[in-house]
């Protein structure tokens, strides 16, 4: 009896012709948005638009999978109603097929869901609260940055005007010339501070080009070499040659100039046995290093982490700008800069700089 009701409802299902027309209707759709995906892949548009198709084509694979299942078990519910009304063994097909229906609607629209309602607002709240810190970051420096400057040229201003203002007021002392040449010391001061910045904020052209490390620190060397002499600085080169990279001699020249001629300058407390060790490297296999230490009067704490900052200095005369754009340099060749330093033992600065990729 079970088969022979099964055989009429399985005939009068297949038979329905709303449920028939509603099945044509929805392979068509499919053809059709298959045929336009196979369009799409043919004539190379756009990934946004291919993607776009297939969304929408298991999007209709989807509804038709769900319109399947609830027609089968409505169908089943039926055949159940009729069989057997006390035990609804219906309900077992339909939550086995009910898993397979939900997984694939969370294949199809699950990603997107969870994508939209749980990822896309975390992520939108970390930019927006990154975008704040750089923000509040990037106008703290530029607070500082401005103070510094007006700092760095107001007193040399006030200084000069207050010496021309002294000769103004007794054109024939005879300390105005000593006046006035301290009022163009101060000038000169405020034109090498302009200078400086410019360089920093400009941005300069780089000509790279194949260059053996040692030979760029030892043109270094030489360009100090009367400084050294003068003030009595033994240098050890503690390397025979260096390995080839890409770089601009000039620039890399500027920047172990520069901290040679710091070095050089953090040794004067140091009364005899002044010294500072060079190291040309090569340990890494994308790195080269070079390192140069001093038994100088090194670094404090509080100040170690603004030696990079424009405008900040210890020296009297100094513009804060060496360091600052040494670090500029170093990073335009995508390489690092890193100092560590003791009070009274000395300091080491470590220059990374990446080698060519082989071939």
């Amino acid at each position: 009896m079970f088969c022979n009701h099964h055989r009429d409802y399985r005939h009068h299902w297949r038979s329905g012709r709303d449920f028939s027309d509603w099945e044509r209707q929805f392979r068509k759709w499919q053809r059709d948005w298959q045929r336009r995906a196979d369009r799409d892949r043919s004539a190379d548009v756009a990934p946004a638009q291919r993607g776009r198709a297939r969304r929408a084509a298991a999007a209709i694979g989807f509804w038709m999978h769900f319109m399947w299942y609830v027609s089968v078990i409505v169908l089943l519910a039926l055949i159940n109603l009729v069989t057997s009304p006390g035990y609804p063994w219906f309900l077992w097909p339909a939550f086995g097929w009910g898993i397979g229906v939900f997984s694939h609607y969370m294949a199809v629209f699950g990603r997107h869901v969870i994508k939209e309602r749980f990822f896309d607002p975390m992520v939108e709240r970390e930019v927006r609260r990154e975008k704040a810190v750089m923000t509040s970051e990037k106008q703290a420096s530029i607070d500082e940055l401005s103070s510094t400057i007006a700092h760095e040229i107001r007193n040399p201003i006030a200084a000069a005007k207050s010496l021309v203002q002294q000769m103004g007021e007794d054109p024939t002392s005879l300390e105005n010339v000593e006046y006035g040449k301290v009022a163009l010391e101060e000038l000169d001061r405020v034109e090498r501070s302009i200078s400086h910045l410019l360089k920093y904020a400009k941005e300069e052209d780089y000509s790279f080009a194949n260059v053996n490390l040692a030979t760029v620190v030892d043109s270094a060397l030489t360009q100090l070499r009367a400084k050294l002499d003068e003030a009595r600085v033994h240098v050890a080169r503690n390397y025979i040659t260096g390995p080839t990279i890409s770089a601009d001699a000039d620039k890399l020249r500027q920047v172990f100039a520069n901290i040679l001629d710091n070095a050089i300058d953090a040794m004067a407390p140091v009364a005899e046995g002044r010294r500072i060790e060079l190291y040309v490297e090569n340990g890494r296999p994308d790195r080269a290093t070079v390192r140069i230490h001093d038994n100088g009067a090194g670094i404090s704490e509080d100040t170690i982490d603004r030696i990079f900052s424009p405008f900040f200095t210890t020296k009297e005369k100094g513009t804060g700008l060496g360091m600052a754009i040494s670090k500029k340099i170093v990073e335009a060749h995508e390489g690092t800069i890193e100092v560590a330093s003791e009070v009274g033992r000395g300091t080491e600065f470590t220059i990374r700089l990446p080698l060519p990729v082989k071939a």
